[in-house]
């Protein structure tokens, strides 16, 4: 008998990460963690991976969409409050290309040009350029991979189509916009102060603000918490298994396994009562709390306190955007109810 979907999604996700970060960390690539994280991103939507065509054509739509952090940055150093601006406004503007057009990729890339790549070049331009070709490097080394393991586990022939992302309401576009925006801004402002050390939150905060657009005030604090302590509860149990016999046969590894586990949790082969994306952020936490970990290790720093900082860095700005998420429904439900007229709807947050 044919393996099920669900079995085929699983083995294909879990490989394909698994995949790209052996052959990331095997070649050496500069900050090689970005391509288990995208093999995890691009082949979670379970459709079958770009042609030549396809993969050139999202390499050049993220060399454009990140080259406007490499423009705002001699403007941050000469103008920062205009600076500062354009990036509010950048942030507002990609938040809505993904609520009210469905963009999801398209904006994310924005988010992390308008922001990573700024921080980046705070501490030199070479660095953010090498980011800019970190993050090309990673797209394309995921879709490689793909290309690799989708024929052993493919689709079914006959699958249905993936639907577009539901759009919302103008209105309401604009307001989770807004939010988002400010959720992303404060803790992107407080890296630009020591890029260097706060260049995961940014990666963190990115994730918040699309997250913070799809999540509702109800259920923000028991999902997204719940999966940064869990995400760290893994990453600790990863690292420990690494350190009983560090190669990268190991991590390969290990990554299959949790890689696996974490599939089978978001495609419903394990059954779990949280929601497919809770198992997803729980990953991408792990991926962006343990990559930065084994660059330390290998850089001869201490791991351990660094993952701490890291650590409590994440919870700090997830406690901010769950606040900043009440604060801004409560004074969209108080000025509602003063407002003459009928309100918008509490049920869309």
């Amino acid at each position: 008998m044919p393996t099920p979907l669900g079995a085929r999604r699983t083995f294909r996700l879990g490989l394909v990460t698994a995949l790209s970060l052996a052959l990331a960390y095997g070649l050496g690539v500069q900050f090689p963690f970005f391509a288990p994280l995208f093999g995890f991103l691009l082949t979670s939507a379970a459709t079958p991976p770009p042609g030549l065509k396809g993969l050139l054509g999202l390499l050049l739509i993220v060399a454009i969409t990140l080259g406007v952090g490499l423009l705002l940055t001699p403007l941050l150093g000469k103008y920062p409050a205009s600076a500062v601006l354009i990036i509010a406004a950048g942030l507002y503007v990609s938040a809505y290309i993904g609520v009210g057009l469905g963009k999801v990729q398209v904006a994310m890339l924005l988010t992390v040009g308008f922001t990573l790549i700024p921080a980046a070049g705070q501490v030199n331009y070479a660095l953010a350029s090498a980011l800019i070709q970190g993050l090309l490097l990673g797209i394309a080394v995921a879709i490689f991979c793909q290309w690799i393991v989708y024929p052993f586990f493919p689709e079914d022939s006959t699958a249905k189509v993936q639907p577009k992302p539901a759009t919302v309401a103008p209105a309401l576009s604009r307001w989770i916009a807004l939010r988002s925006m400010i959720i992303v801004l404060p803790p992107v402002l407080l890296a630009f102060t020591n890029p260097t050390l706060y260049m995961p939150l940014i990666m963190k905060a990115v994730l918040l603000g699309q997250q913070g657009s799809l999540v509702s005030a109800r259920t923000i604090g028991r999902q997204l918490l719940g999966a940064i302590f869990l995400a760290g509860t893994y990453a600790a149990l990863f690292w420990l298994a690494l350190k009983i016999c560090p190669s990268l046969w190991l991590f390969f590894l290990l990554m299959l396994l949790f890689g696996v586990f974490f599939a089978a949790k978001l495609y419903g082969i394990i059954e779990s009562r949280y929601p497919p994306t809770f198992w997803q952020d729980v990953l991408v936490n792990l991926l962006i709390l343990l990559g930065p970990a084994v660059e330390d290790s290998a850089a001869g720093k201490d791991p351990y306190a660094a993952f701490a900082v890291r650590f409590s860095l994440f919870v700090v700005v997830t406690l901010y955007a769950w606040g900043a998420i009440f604060a801004l429904e409560w004074l969209r439900g108080y000025r509602a109810d003063d407002a003459p007229g009928p309100a918008l709807s509490r049920g869309a947050r």
